[in-house]
């Protein structure tokens, strides 16, 4: 893990609640303050329109939806023929979709999310 990479996590622990809401204005997603921090520090606006958009469409089965981004081991890539996963669960086991990233140049190894209210935040800011 690189020293960017670093600085990133310990960065996004310090975000709790938020002040003000960002907004996606082709599917009307809010996202939070760390969202935004975590979208331009880490040049990944494709994942939070992602995480929105499906998310969104899983709206009828929870109010309340956990986004799992991980990297792949070399081991798993080559099983799953994928380098990156994003789950998307009700955060008590029962998973509703996987999408698989065959190329991702996202920083992080791992990353939780939450969905809820059409809102999308770091689990220290729900």
């Amino acid at each position: 893990m690189n020293d960017k990479t670093m600085t990133l996590q310990e960065s996004l622990q310090q975000f709790h609640g938020s002040d003000r809401f960002f907004q996606l204005p082709l599917i009307k997603t809010r996202f939070t303050d760390g969202i935004h921090y975590l979208a331009e520090k880490a040049e990944c606006f494709w994942l939070v329109t992602d995480a929105s958009v499906i998310a969104k469409s899983l709206r009828d089965k929870s109010y309340f939806i956990t986004i799992d981004f991980k990297r792949l081991s070399e081991e798993e890539r080559e099983e799953k023929q994928c380098e990156a996963l994003i789950q998307y669960s009700d955060g008590n086991g029962n998973l509703y979709e996987t999408h698989r990233y065959h190329v991702t140049d996202f920083p992080l190894d791992d990353l939780r999310l939450f969905f809820v209210n059409d809102t999308l935040m770091l689990p220290s800011e729900y």
